[in-house]
């Protein structure tokens, strides 16, 4: 079972977007190792999220798959990944 670490840029669809709530669906649907913010610009901010995944469970693309489903979220990056 070949574990991979993964790190994502969540990006909220907007300044007013209550990043606790999209920190609390995060929470939901994946197994966070750290949830944070980062500042982008002229008071937006977007989520930085530390998973772990499994080959097994589809890496990457299954985490993918589950933060498409989150709302109030513009867009999300994959910033670095690394297996375990």
């Amino acid at each position: 079972m070949g574990k991979i670490s993964c790190v994502y840029k969540v990006m909220p669809e907007d300044s007013e977007t209550d990043l606790e709530q999209i920190k609390d669906q995060i929470r939901e649907i994946l197994d966070v190792e750290d949830l944070g913010e980062e500042e982008v610009a002229f008071g937006l901010k977007a989520v930085k999220v530390s998973c772990i995944t499994t080959d097994e469970e589809g890496g990457t693309d299954a985490v993918e798959e589950k933060l498409e489903e989150l709302e109030n979220v513009q867009s999300y990056e994959l910033e670095h990944f690394n297996k375990m």
